[in-house]
């Protein structure tokens, strides 16, 4: 395998200035670059931050009709993004190809995630949502290797299964009987499942352009796609009587959603993205489940089960061995 190469380019939002340094071959022994725990700590800051989302999401959707809130996270995203990044100006090496893969980076990881995944929270639960979040990393660790000939690690391998073990058994929370609890819920579960492999396909899309390209322009561009793929469902909600009921809760969670969650995580994750394999940042996101359970704990008053602290224990293991497989072979 020849070792891809990111191109010398700098830029007023990251201040990072990258010289011609190979992308190393995944299980091959190569040290990763300096850039890697950087990454690591952003890719586990927002994997917290979007652990919030479900909870942020449930609170806006009883205001908001669901394309239309994510239609607002989509325009209110771009109104952030767009304008740092005509400021930045630096818009890395850009291929032809390049507009239809932003095209559908935004129409998939954009417009298809969110409609798939407000669409199944209103039909499902918040706990098999964060259940189900799992097809995402599981799909980058499946079809990163396959898309992009990235190879995880051992390493890699052994923390992303024991991650993924630890997000089961925190969701699942040891209850017997989960498959029927998922029964009734089919529709919503399935809808999700459809949102996590849409999210998974954003990364897998994104990753060999933001080898050349820096995170924040790619960013904007992908959200300014998503747009008009959401804008006629949102159109179809508000001739059929689906208009949003504002409160002060539905207000905050739609602005939470749409700043943190959308503009700024996506940011981060694709700056991050930048300098790891999609693999590796998928397993970091197994970090969501356990965010949720000790918001259920803190805030909702719910029990701390010894397969919560448990799981956790497990997730905690594989981004140990995750993180540590970034220092050398």
């Amino acid at each position: 395998m020849t070792p891809r190469t990111s191109p010398r380019w700098s830029s007023t939002w990251s201040r990072a200035r990258w010289s011609a340094t190979p992308w190393p071959e995944r299980g091959a022994g190569a040290v990763y670059c300096a850039a890697v725990p950087t990454a690591d700590a952003l890719l586990l800051a927002a994997s917290v931050v979007y652990g919030t989302s479900y909870v942020a999401t449930r609170v806006a959707l009883d205001g908001v009709p669901p394309s239309t809130l994510a239609l607002i996270r989509l325009v209110v995203g771009a109104l952030v993004l767009v304008p740092l990044a005509a400021r930045a100006g630096a818009a890395g090496r850009r291929q032809p190809g390049d507009t239809v893969r932003l095209a559908l980076m935004g129409v998939i990881g954009f417009a298809a995630a969110f409609a798939f995944g407000h669409w199944g929270l209103q039909r499902s639960t918040a706990t098999n949502a964060a259940l189900l979040i799992a097809v995402e990393p599981l799909t980058l660790l499946v079809l990163g290797p396959l898309l992009l000939g990235e190879r995880p690690s051992v390493r890699e391998r052994l923390g992303g299964a024991c991650a993924l073990v630890g997000a089961v058994l925190v969701v699942t929370d040891g209850i017997p009987g989960v498959t029927e609890r998922l029964v009734p819920h089919w529709r919503g579960d399935v809808l999700l499942v459809l949102s996590g492999v849409a999210y998974a396909a954003y990364s897998l899309l994104g990753r060999p352009l933001l080898a050349r390209c820096p995170a924040l322009p790619v960013t904007a561009h992908s959200i300014v796609w998503g747009i008009p793929a959401l804008a006629p469902l949102a159109l179809a909600e508000w001739l059929g009587g689906q208009r949003p009921a504002w409160t002060a809760a539905s207000l905050a969670g739609t602005v939470y959603l749409a700043v943190v969650i959308t503009a700024l995580g996506y940011l981060v994750w694709n700056w991050a993205l930048e300098r790891v394999s999609a693999a590796r940042a998928g397993i970091f996101i197994n970090v969501q489940p356990v965010v949720g359970a000790v918001l259920g704990v803190a805030w909702l008053g719910e029990p701390l089960s010894a397969f919560t602290i448990a799981g956790g224990l497990l997730v905690v293991g594989g981004l140990a061995l995750t993180v540590k497989s970034g220092a050398g072979p």
